[in-house]
C-alpha cells in the first residue's frame, strides 16, 4: 500500500444558493490529512454519493437533517478503505461505509461507520441498490405505501436511483400493472424494455394527467412520488378508492424561488379516502437486515437490475450533484475518486 498523501482535496458550500445552484458558491479546497484519534479511523474514499435531499441541506432552513455549515466540507453517503485506525472495530485494509463524503480522505468516528464487503457486492451499490435508495424504494412501497399483491403502481422519477428499484420491486412482489414517468425517450424505452415496467411516458411531451390515463387507463392503487407538482396532482386524479401514495421527493420544486402551488385537486382525497404520507428513510432502520437479505438474493440472481452512472475525479463530484438535479443520471448517481 502506497504511503497516505499528507493533502487531501475536500469540498465546501461558501455561500447558500438562491434557487439553482451556482458553481461559484462552491469551493474545492485542499487540507491536510489528520491523524486518527481514539476511536477514530482515516478512510480514503473510494465512491461517494451525490443525492436529491443534498439540495435541502444547502439552505438555512429547519428540517430533518441539519444544513450544511457555510466555509465547511459539505457531507454524504461514501464508501473507501481504512488507512490509519485506532479502534479495535476496524483495521487497515477494511473497507466502510459512512456520512463523510464530497472529500477524498475523511476522519471518522468507528461508531459511524459500518463495515461492508466487496467480495459480496461492489462497493458502489453499498450507495445505491443496496444502500439508502434501496432501502428507501423497499420501505417507502412495502410499508408506508403498504402494497399489496394485485396493486397497480405509478413512480414518478422512475429511471432516478430510487425510482428505478420502486418499480422493480413491485413486479417481483405481484403488481397487477407498473407504470413510470422519466424526463427523455430513452429512459422511458429502458424503463419498459430493460427493468420490467409495463408503461412509461416521458413527461415532458405533454401534460402528466393526460399520459398517465394512457398508460393506466383503470387507474392506480399507489403511487410512489419523487417529484411533486404536477406528477401529485395528476396521480391523485388517477388514484382508486383507498389508494395510498408514500411522498418521498419532491424535486421538480427544489430550486423554486418560490413556494409550489399545492395540487388542485386535493378535495378528491376525501371523496377517495386516499392516504398520503411522508416519509423519511431514516425512520425505517429496523427493516434495513430483512432488506439487505430480499434485495440482495434478487440482485445476485438477476431478478432486479440495476444502473450506475459514474463520474469520475473529486474535482468533477460538483457536476455530478448539479447532473443529477437536471436528471442526467439513470439509476445511482457516483462519484468515484
Amino acid at each position: 500500500m502506497s504511503a497516505t498523501p499528507t493533502t487531501s482535496r475536500e469540498w465546501h458550500l461558501v455561500a447558500r444558493p438562491h434557487g439553482w445552484p451556482k458553481p461559484e458558491e462552491f469551493a474545492l479546497r485542499e487540507t491536510a490529512v489528520p491523524e486518527p484519534g481514539e476511536g477514530q479511523i482515516l478512510v480514503r474514499n473510494i465512491h461517494m454519493s451525490v443525492d436529491p435531499y443534498m439540495r435541502g441541506r444547502m439552505n438555512d432552513a429547519r428540517s430533518y437533517i441539519p444544513p450544511f455549515q457555510l466555509d465547511r466540507p459539505m457531507e454524504g453517503g461514501a464508501v473507501g478503505e481504512v488507512v490509519a485506525s485506532r479502534s479495535d472495530a476496524f483495521q487497515v485494509g477494511d473497507h466502510v461505509l459512512h456520512s463523510l463524503g464530497w472529500r477524498e480522505y475523511a476522519l471518522v468516528e468507528a461508531a459511524h461507520a459500518v463495515k461492508v464487503d466487496p467480495e459480496l457486492a461492489p462497493l458502489s451499490t453499498y450507495l445505491g441498490v443496496l444502500g439508502m435508495p434501496g432501502l428507501t424504494a423497499y420501505a417507502g412501497l412495502l410499508e408506508v405505501a403498504s402494497f399489496k399483491e394485485g396493486d397497480a403502481v405509478f413512480v414518478s422519477g422512475a429511471a432516478g436511483a430510487v425510482g428505478l428499484q420502486v418499480g422493480q420491486i413491485a413486479r417481483l412482489k405481484g403488481a397487477s400493472r407498473v407504470v413510470g414517468s422519466a424526463g427523455t425517450d430513452e429512459k422511458v424505452k429502458a424503463l419498459v424494455e430493460e427493468y420490467g415496467f409495463d408503461a412509461a411516458f416521458n413527461y415532458k411531451n405533454g401534460p402528466v394527467a393526460e399520459q398517465l390515463k394512457q398508460v393506466a387507463p383503470d387507474g392506480v392503487d399507489v403511487y410512489f412520488d419523487n417529484v411533486g407538482g404536477e406528477h401529485l396532482e395528476a396521480a391523485i386524479g388517477a388514484m382508486k378508492l383507498h389508494g395510498r401514495a408514500t411522498l418521498c421527493g419532491a424535486i421538480a420544486g427544489y430550486n423554486d424561488t418560490e413556494p409550489q402551488p399545492g395540487p388542485r385537486n386535493m378535495i378528491a382525497i376525501i371523496g377517495k379516502r386516499l392516504r398520503l404520507q411522508g416519509m423519511i428513510v431514516g425512520d425505517h432502520k429496523a427493516l434495513q437486515p430483512q432488506f439487505v437479505q430480499e434485495v440482495g438474493g434478487w440482485v445476485r440472481s438477476g431478478e432486479l437490475k440495476y444502473r450506475e452512472t459514474v463520474v469520475h475525479g473529486v474535482e468533477n463530484a460538483l457536476d455530478a450533484f448539479l447532473g443529477m438535479l437536471r436528471g442526467e443520471n439513470t439509476g445511482k448517481m457516483i462519484v468515484t475518486f
